[in-house]
């Protein structure tokens, strides 16, 4: 038992010593853990941060546009005159790119860009991580300069306006900024229904750009609605060509041309001169900009004559054949004077139309008196919108004074004294051509029956039709003469209206008519500004535009002819020669 003793303390001393041992084993693997993660947290932080962010950004999910198209704008027969075409646009990572690589001097080549210009911005914008290199380039021109592998240089698909028509419809569709916002015309006006809705998905992209799978979609886009115009794209082709010409020989300052349908008020044409490129505006000025058959305003001269004898016709006091005396070829009102080219002596009212005598319309406007002609005017439109809804548009002005004295009723009842734009003009004729029904005007092809307001009685309005007819056939609009129909229509010279009053040796050259003369299909009307050289009058000037396009128009309208081939001539020789307004 003795001997126990010993060995029993060695063993307490084992036991004891690898107690000691296994709990510094324990410790010292606990503080090497801790050391471990320590270390790897300093690691992670500290010594590979750059490269942890660069692989958190090699896999990342974002949120991406889905773009939408813009509506397309059609010709009433369905021909595009707007179209959305995809291209893409080049962008950049500035602090992805070096703005010492090689590699840009080709690119800046290929977009035809400053080189230079680029790697400064690349300097300046080191801190940003978007910026735009070139937007709204061809497919095939992106993918030339993708090709070439500049870090930094990403693409994306958006959407071009493209205009088939060009120029010869620039004035009615308009334009598009770079983000497709309407700016002009039919674009502008109707920008909310044509713009689409962008959409919106989540992806993973790599550092790249590109993208590596979608994740799930956001909001989907919505494409904006199309719309027809009222436009026919052939008469539009037909009436630029000629109006063009007519300015070009007559070395005119510019020129509007308006045709109406008259039986639902719908423009199936409207050009000017001078016009633009819609698809390349560099040289772009706000003057060829402006659609003037509708945002200009012009004295509408002789052209309204008809209309006033609509008025006197109306009162009952007068017929066709009332004879009016406009001797001695002149009248006075105090210091004014009107004058007709020479003595017509005796006129009836036909003739005072035919022959545009600006002293046998004043004794019928005195007459009558300055408040009926107004009421006619206005129910004619004039004076007021059209409601035609395009952006700009001038509502002119028709005088109404308390009291009028006799030389305001003379003025008014030729067309001074006051101010309409051609569409106005037009709708006026159009009345007297439909039988006496006022429809609402449109740019927008109407699919229903068109819906008007009679303002005038269909036997008046034929009576004044007969006179118009008498104008073209023996009258001051003889060069109006269509060669397979008949037409008629009223001829106009008025002085172009500067900042300091009227410009003497400054006209603008009008007609306005219908055809076919019976049963009238067209209302047309022509004015040319500013015309140069020895022929500057409406008859002159502007007639044989409207007797070249309404010509044309009713051929390619299918309208069976009228007459024979030898019936018409458009040789006929006639001045405006009233008091050549």
């Amino acid at each position: 038992m003795k001997e126990q003793g010993p060995i029993h303390s060695i063993k307490q001393r084992l036991t004891a010593s690898l107690r000691v041992w296994r709990f510094s084993c324990v410790l010292g693997a606990f503080l090497l853990v801790v050391m471990v993660l320590g270390w790897r947290l300093v690691d992670l932080h500290v010594v590979e941060h750059d490269f942890l962010s660069q692989q958190g950004d090699v896999r990342t999910i974002r949120v991406e546009t889905i773009d939408a198209h813009r509506g397309m704008i059609t010709d009433r027969n369905g021909e595009p005159l707007a179209v959305s075409t995809p291209v893409k646009t080049l962008w950049a990572n500035p602090s992805e790119m070096d703005p010492d690589d090689p590699a840009l001097t080709a690119m800046a080549r290929l977009l035809d860009i400053s080189e230079s210009d680029f790697r400064a911005r690349i300097r300046d914008y080191r801190n940003r991580e978007f910026i735009y290199v070139k937007r709204k380039i061809q497919p095939s021109l992106a993918a030339k300069v993708m090709a070439l592998g500049v870090r930094g240089l990403y693409a994306r698909r958006e959407y071009r306006r493209y205009y088939p028509a060009s120029e010869v419809a620039a004035h009615v569709v308009g334009f598009t900024n770079i983000d497709e916002h309407g700016q002009e015309g039919m674009e502008l006006a109707y920008n909310d229904w044509l713009s689409g809705k962008v959409g919106s998905k989540r992806v993973l992209k790599d550092n790249r750009g590109r993208v590596i799978k979608d994740l799930s979609l956001i909001r989907d886009a919505s494409p904006g609605k199309d719309i027809a115009l009222s436009i026919d794209l052939r008469l539009q082709y037909l009436a630029y060509r000629e109006l063009k010409a007519a300015v070009e020989a007559h070395h005119a300052r510019g020129g509007t041309l308006v045709m109406l349908d008259v039986d639902t008020g719908e423009v199936l044409a409207m050009v000017n001169q001078q016009s633009y490129n819609p698809n390349d505006r560099r040289n772009l000025n706000a003057d060829g900009m402006r659609n003037k058959a509708i945002t200009d305003l012009f004295e509408p001269g002789s052209t309204m004559k008809p209309i006033t004898v609509a008025a006197a016709l109306e009162t009952g006091r007068y017929k066709p054949t009332t004879k009016v005396d406009t001797s001695p070829g002149y009248r006075r009102f105090g210091r004014f004077t009107i004058r007709d080219s020479h003595n017509y002596k005796v006129l009836d009212l036909t003739g005072i139309v035919v022959h545009s005598s600006n002293v046998g319309i004043s004794h019928v406007a005195t007459d009558i008196g300055g408040d009926v002609i107004h009421d006619m005017f206005y129910r004619m439109g004039i004076g007021q919108a059209t409601g035609i809804g395009f952006p700009g548009e001038a509502v002119g002005v028709l005088p109404s004074p308390p009291r009028w004295s006799p030389v305001q009723e003379a003025t008014l009842s030729y067309g001074y004294g006051m101010s309409v734009n051609a569409l106005q003009l037009a709708q006026a004729y159009m009345v007297l051509a439909n039988g006496g029904i006022r429809y609402p005007l449109s740019l927008i092809r109407k699919d229903e029956p068109a819906k008007g307001t009679r303002v005038l009685s269909e036997g008046i309005a034929a009576d004044v039709r007969e006179m118009l007819k008498g104008v073209v056939e023996r009258g001051t609009g003889k060069r109006a003469q269509l060669n397979f129909y008949s037409a008629g229509g009223k001829t106009g010279t008025v002085h172009l209206v500067g900042a300091n009053g009227y410009e003497k040796s400054k006209y603008k050259a009008i007609f306005a008519g219908m055809a076919p003369a019976d049963d009238p299909r067209l209302v047309t009307v022509v004015a040319v500004d500013a015309p140069q050289g020895a022929e500057y009058y409406g008859g002159e000037v502007a007639a044989p535009v409207f007797a070249r396009v309404m010509g044309g128009a009713l051929r390619l309208l299918n309208v069976k002819p009228e007459l024979a081939l030898d019936a018409k001539t458009s040789s006929g020789q006639a001045t405006d020669s009233g008091g050549r307004g």
